[in-house]
């Protein structure tokens, strides 16, 4: 057994599932509103459960993972860059209103549930999917409706002790209106024995119906909710930190489940924020978020999946879509090259391990990591060029085709193209800087020199960082290996800032090394001879 914070809910989730209903599958669940982008937050919605579940399947139990699907909530507003006419729908379930403009899905609610599908297939996440708008137009939950309905006063009395403003009239279930399909209904009156319910809407509409045959509403959030951990016998369900605040959907679900439908309450950990490095906090009815689609298209599927699972779900993490992504992979490989040595930590194995397979199969990885940093560099310079970046690779890492560096490779370029902005890409000079050369001074123009007659014999990543930061060392009259003192880091600085400018025009760029297998042997002496 693994230790780490996934197996520690595991033994508690199968002792809890061994209590309840021994021998039945155990069940975990998430839920998720397609109202907008499905973002990196909600993904520890789901993340958190899977990898439970999968714990839980590695050691040979039954488990399901229930992914409920929001799609009956309403349409809450219309996000900014709609076309304002979708105002009209505000109030309609989600699969009732149609797709933003141009999507080819025949819904709102499908149009955001696609992509977040696509990614959870691609990060190896199994889940059994549920349309709540299948289940309620399906009659599935009338039971449990007419039992909310029975025991509406008891919910009230429950809601009650967190209520700030007097409600006149409560109903736990809430019609879609016949006529305008909204929700701007009030429920005016119920009989138990019949269970004649009459309502009236907003739009100036009103009916009454027999709820034990009416499949066009359903419950509010905070009986929803618990009707459905007892409907579904969840055992395992995470929940955001914002359903765990005083009178929230979880608290008072505790109560509603028990007293009301005679279920228990899942074992739930409350997870916390997730967000971007030089983002605040994501909200997906603002939009405008990076989804876990966007995530996949610049980093591989495991190294997604180990920021998850290296984390407890309480403790807060952002996910790199700057330059730090270039450290992430750093640790990322150091950790694997750790694990291989046979060296690493508990908690880290237990990481890696889920990072990188799943009860089922291993997922897909690069074959040759070459450093993303590295590839990202390469990616810049040729501007996707493969045959340039080939030739590169095998200069650098002894990469003899492409696939051997893919999907890393792929993931790199994709983000060079979409997170660096172009005042900071990369672009060689086409000619020397015929002014600047000759108006160097002795140090200088002997370090350019000295770096040109090493370039031969130091042509590889290892052999040019050597010369690169051994060529002021030689112009101070030091050995190759002296020990840097603060005078010769200045003076090594001033050297990468004085390639640079002659290089690529700028006082940084690539690391040193890269940019000259980058540009070649030929080109570099071109552009640095006078």
């Amino acid at each position: 057994m693994i230790a780490d914070w996934v197996a520690k809910f595991a033994d508690d989730v199968i002792a809890e599932a061994d209590r309840r209903a021994p021998g039945k599958p155990i069940v975990c669940a998430s839920g998720l509103s397609p109202s907008g982008p499905i973002h990196l937050g909600n993904l520890r919605e789901v993340m958190t459960p899977h990898l439970v579940a999968d714990e839980i399947r590695r050691r040979g139990r039954d488990c399901v993972h229930l992914l409920s699907w929001d799609d009956y909530d309403r349409f809450r507003r219309v996000p900014a860059g709609v076309d304002p006419s979708w105002a009209e729908h505000v109030g309609k379930p989600l699969t009732s209103v149609p797709a933003p403009p141009g999507s080819e899905h025949a819904s709102w609610a499908e149009h955001f549930k696609a992509p977040l599908t696509a990614a959870l297939a691609e990060l190896g996440i199994e889940v059994e999917a549920i349309s709540q708008t299948e289940r309620y137009t399906a009659g599935a939950y009338r039971k449990q409706i007419l039992r909310a309905m029975e025991h509406r006063v008891k919910i009230d009395a429950i809601l009650e002790q967190y209520r700030t403003k007097a409600v006149e009239r409560y109903s736990p279930y809430k019609p879609y209106c016949a006529l305008c399909e909204r929700d701007l209904t009030t429920v005016t009156a119920y009989d138990d024995e019949s269970t004649e319910l009459a309502y009236t809407c907003a739009c100036g509409f009103g009916e009454s119906v027999r709820l034990a045959e009416h499949d066009r509403g359903k419950l509010v959030w905070k009986v929803d909710w618990p009707m459905r951990w007892a409907y579904e016998g969840v055992v395992f369900e995470p929940s955001g930190v914002d359903h765990h605040s005083p009178g929230s959907a979880w608290i008072v679900g505790e109560q509603i489940v028990g007293e009301v439908f005679g279920g228990a309450q899942p074992i739930g950990p409350m997870y916390a924020f997730v967000g971007i490095t030089g983002m605040a906090k994501m909200s997906s009815s603002k939009g405008g978020v990076p989804t876990p689609a966007d995530a996949l298209e610049i980093m591989e599927a495991p190294v997604l999946r180990w920021l998850y699972a290296r984390r407890k779900p309480e403790q807060s993490f952002k996910i790199a879509f700057d330059q730090e992504i270039q450290r992430l992979y750093d640790e990322w490989d150091a950790l694997g090259r750790k694990i291989t040595g046979g060296g690493g930590l508990p908690a880290e194995k237990a990481a890696h391990t889920r990072a990188t397979s799943t009860a089922a199969a291993a997922l897909p990885a690069t074959p040759h990591p070459v450093a993303y940093r590295t590839l990202a560099s390469i990616a810049d310079i040729t501007t996707g060029d493969e045959r340039q970046t080939l030739r590169i690779l095998a200069d650098v890492d002894g990469v003899a085709a492409l696939e051997e560096v893919r999907p890393r490779l792929d993931r790199a370029q994709r983000w060079v193209d979409t997170q660096v902005p172009a005042e900071q890409r990369t672009r060689v000079r086409d000619s020397a800087d015929a002014e600047r050369l000759d108006a160097l001074d002795d140090d200088s123009a002997a370090s350019v020199r000295l770096l040109l007659d090493g370039l031969d014999e130091h042509w590889s990543v290892e052999g040019l960082t050597t010369l690169v930061y051994g060529v002021p060392k030689l112009v101070a009259g030091l050995p190759v290996d002296a020990k840097p003192t603060p005078e010769l880091k200045q003076a090594q600085r001033a050297f990468f800032a004085l390639l640079y400018h002659l290089l690529i025009g700028r006082d940084t760029g690539p690391r040193l090394p890269t940019l000259l297998l980058a540009v070649g042997a030929d080109r570099v002496r071109t552009l640095l001879s006078p």
